[in-house]
């Protein structure tokens, strides 16, 4: 692994740590963005990474990423992110993530961790064994915060591609609007699900086509291959799986008005947004429209150290304010002529100061 801080994606991260514990196999990144805000808030990924350096690619980008999500949220929350490597096997044992445990109780609460792709709320339980630093944990109480996020990140996307829908389209519902969502887990299927409630025409897919079919057949909907979905003609291409996917070509394949979606780091490098834009694509920033997961998130840890409101409402009612902070964005972007990517980056690093 080459010296992270010779990474493209180096952006001034305030630390980054390397773990490796030999007895339980683990080796994993913690990278820590900001914590102008607050403690560094992001999930953990456990991943198979064909090489160590996609690893820290993906520790820098998505920590930087989360400064950004927490900053634009308003929450009191820095930017961190950590990826757990994965085996071929993919095989995770109670020792590794015990020893995770330890080395996020190590930095004495300057990262609190929660649930990314691969982990999922028992094993936030697990490392909840080892450190108080952690938050996303099962919660039996619907009236507070707290539980899976990925429900309430796709929250934020539906509210999210509404307001997109009603900015680009001039619809006041996604009633007949035709959404291709590429993606069908606890994120893009909550999505799916909220769209198909109000009468969205809907195309799914997924690398697990089972699942696909399945969420199709259940909501009337139409499913084609993984790797056709970014060209399929739709009014809405919402992206909900891994990140990056916004490269040249994929810009090139898209056949929508409108890309809004849940996936980290969608857009594979800075030039890319007015790639989108020059095509007259609106773009919903990422880490605004999916910040559902990161408010639930953030309340519950913040009520658990008795400095927060439990509420759910208090949750609803935050997430009910990503479409403003979208249209913000949209508007200032057709204002200005530059990308909405770019005004986003601008009022995000603004917030943390930089």
């Amino acid at each position: 692994m080459t010296a992270f801080w010779t990474e493209p994606d180096f952006d001034e991260h305030e630390r980054v740590e390397l773990i490796h514990d030999r007895k339980s196999g683990l080796t994993a990144i913690i990278a820590l963005h900001s914590t102008h805000l607050g403690p560094g808030a992001g999930g953990t990924r456990f991943w198979h990474y064909a090489e160590p350096k996609a690893a820290m690619r993906d520790a820098l980008r998505l920590s930087r990423g989360m400064s950004y999500k927490n900053a634009m949220a308003g929450l009191p929350m820095g930017g961190g992110k950590a990826v757990i490597l994965a085996g071929e096997d993919r095989t995770k044992t109670p020792e590794m993530l015990a020893a995770f445990g330890d080395a996020v109780d190590a930095l004495g609460g300057k990262y609190v961790t929660a649930e990314d792709v691969g982990i999922s709320e028992a094993d936030m339980a697990a490392v909840a064994k080892r450190t108080k630093f952690v938050s996303g944990l099962p919660n039996d109480d619907a009236d507070e915060a707290g539980g899976d996020p990925g429900p309430f990140t796709a929250m934020g996307i539906y509210h999210g591609i509404k307001a997109a829908v009603q900015y680009k389209l001039g619809k006041d519902s996604v009633e007949g609007v035709h959404v291709a969502v590429q993606g069908t887990g606890s994120v893009g299927g909550g999505v799916a699900k909220l769209l198909a409630h109000d009468g969205a025409k809907l195309t799914l897919s997924d690398i697990d086509e089972k699942r696909a079919e399945a969420l199709a057949k259940e909501l009337g909907a139409q499913t084609v291959h993984a790797d056709a979905i970014m060209s399929t003609p739709c009014d809405v291409f919402s992206p909900n799986a891994l990140g990056a996917i916004l490269d040249d070509e994929g810009i090139g394949r898209l056949d929508c008005a409108i890309v809004a979606g849940g996936a980290n780091n969608q857009l594979a490098r800075a030039g890319h947004g007015p790639m989108l834009a020059a095509r007259g694509i609106l773009y919903a920033p990422d880490y605004v429209i999916n910040a559902g997961g990161i408010i639930s998130v953030t309340m519950e840890y913040l009520c658990r150290c008795g400095e927060g409101n439990c509420d759910i409402n208090e949750v609803r009612r935050r997430i009910a304010q990503i479409p403003g902070r979208l249209v913000e964005i949209w508007e200032e972007s057709e204002r200005s002529g530059i990308s909405s990517d770019q005004v986003a980056d601008r009022m995000a690093q603004k917030l943390i100061g930089r």
